[in-house]
This record gives structure tokens, C-alpha cells and sequence, in this order.
């Protein structure tokens, strides 16, 4: 069975789309058979990036190595068991063609709370969940006091995690690994930042999840986009000589990748 890689949070703007094509692509190097669906029927941010480079390489006459992207597949109402939910019937119908011929199943969520995003949970063997270095996403998972120290209880994300915990706890299959990436984390060792990483560190404990460093802010992920690249991909269209803070990313990217710590999975670029 195809390893399921599911991306959420219920916030926009963490970079969800970003570590979901970077994570996809990178598999798709390292030669893993993966495939990718973007949950966000409204903005498709993960599908656009899709087809931007699939524009790209058509245009370039470049055959660089990339997920297979697959839109969600129509179900007719008629097609519905008495009570069943259309989303609840595409989403496992799009996994179960996808699964006979995946390595991985990379699917990103919205950011927003949709019965899409509940069900992709519950389907995830790893949990990844960008979360910006600020106090704003953190209370995406736990409400905390007004020092930013004493964590007060669980907020309404880590709650759907629980609960896509039990499901799968239910239904006999293995539990998630979840692991929350820190996003444009500042430069500098400010006070804000060690209290996040301290809440984070606690809260980690608490609710059961791993920490993996994210992506800093770079203009280069903004230029990478529209044409459906990732950093992996800058030497293949002639990039030569990467700067400094391209190297880093790339740097990133890599130390991400290990600390995922997929199955069968060696990062080697």
C-alpha cells in the first residue's frame, strides 16, 4: 500500500502548498513512484504549482521528474450509499485508484476546517503541519496563557488530530506520525522566538508530535512558482553557481526531508 502524506493545518499563509510540491518533487527524484492531490477545491494554490509546471517543462522541452498530479474524481449522487457523503466517496475513491501504483500519496489540505481536510486526516500515515513562527499559529494548537508559557489546553486542530487518531486506532491501522515544521523562523535568537520554541517543545510532549526544522522566508520560493519549480530543480534549467541563501534552502529542504524519516526513503541530493 502506497505511504499517504497528508499536509494540513486550518490556517493559510504557513506554506502548505510549498512543503507539499518540495516533499512530492523530492520523492519524485529520489526515483519513488508519487502522486499528489490538492484538497483546496477553491484555491488549488498545490494545484496551480502543478500546472505551472507542467506549462514549464512543455515550453522548455524539459522532462524534469515530478509527482503525478490527480484531480478529486465526479461522483453522481445516484452513485452514493443511503447517508454516505460525495467528498467522503471521491476522496477514498481517488486513493484507492492511486494506491496500486504509489510509492507515495502526498495530499495538501486547505486551510480551512472541510469534511475534505477531516477525512485526508484520518488516511494520513504522516502528518506534516507548517506552522509560522508566531504565537498567532500556535494557537492553532493550544490555547496558551498571556506570558506565551503555561499551555492551557488543546485548541480545535489538534482536537481533529485526536480524533483522526482514534479512527485509525479503531479501523486497526498504524498510528500517525505527526510532525510540525517550523516555518520563517527568524534569524535571530529574539525572545519571542525561544518562547515558541519552549511552548512548542512542551506541547510536542504533550499531544504527541515530532518537530522538524521548515523553510525560512526567501524571495526565491515567491520566483519558483509561477513556473512550477522547486529548488531541486534550479540546475536542471541552468541555474549555475546557486548563491548563498539558495544553497540554504536547499540545505533545508534536505534536513526536512530526513527528519521526516519516510519509509524506504534515502535522501541522497
Amino acid at each position: 500500500m502506497a505511504h499517504i502524506i497528508v499536509v494540513g493545518n486550518e490556517k493559510g499563509g504557513a506554506g502548505k502548498s510549498t512543503v507539499s510540491m518540495h516533499v512530492a518533487t523530492a520523492l519524485a527524484r529520489l526515483g519513488h513512484k508519487t502522486s499528489a492531490l490538492d484538497l483546496d477545491l477553491r484555491q488549488r494554490t498545490f494545484g496551480r504549482y502543478a500546472d505551472n509546471r507542467a506549462k514549464f517543462m512543455k515550453k522548455s522541452g524539459l522532462n524534469l521528474p515530478s509527482p503525478r498530479f490527480h484531480d478529486l474524481p465526479d461522483v453522481a449522487n445516484d452513485q452514493l450509499r443511503p447517508g454516505e457523503n460525495v467528498y467522503d466517496r471521491r476522496l477514498s475513491a481517488a486513493v484507492a485508484a492511486l494506491e496500486p501504483d504509489s510509492d507515495f500519496i502526498v495530499i495538501d489540505c486547505p486551510g480551512s476546517h472541510t469534511r475534505l481536510s477531516q477525512v485526508a486526516h484520518s488516511l494520513a500515515d504522516t502528518l506534516i503541519t507548517p506552522l509560522n513562527d508566531s504565537f498567532i499559529d500556535f494557537d492553532l494548537l493550544a490555547h496558551i496563557d498571556s506570558d506565551g508559557r503555561k499551555i492551557l489546553g488543546p485548541s480545535v486542530y489538534s482536537e481533529m488530530v485526536w480524533n483522526a487518531r482514534q479512527l485509525r486506532a479503531q479501523a486497526g491501522l498504524r498510528a500517525i506520525d505527526w510532525i510540525v515544521v517550523r516555518n520563517r523562523m527568524g534569524a535571530q535568537q529574539m525572545v519571542n522566538k525561544q518562547k515558541m520554541g519552549d511552548a512548542i517543545e512542551a506541547l510536542s510532549k504533550r499531544i504527541g508530535f515530532r518537530i522538524a526544522p521548515g523553510f525560512n522566508e526567501r524571495v526565491i520560493f515567491r520566483e519558483l512558482f509561477p513556473r512550477g519549480l522547486t529548488l531541486l530543480d534550479l540546475k536542471d534549467i541552468g541555474v549555475k553557481g546557486l548563491n548563498i541563501s539558495n544553497i540554504a534552502a536547499r540545505q533545508e529542504l534536505r534536513d526536512l526531508m530526513k527528519a521526516l524519516n519516510l519509509p524506504g526513503v534515502t535522501v541522497n541530493f
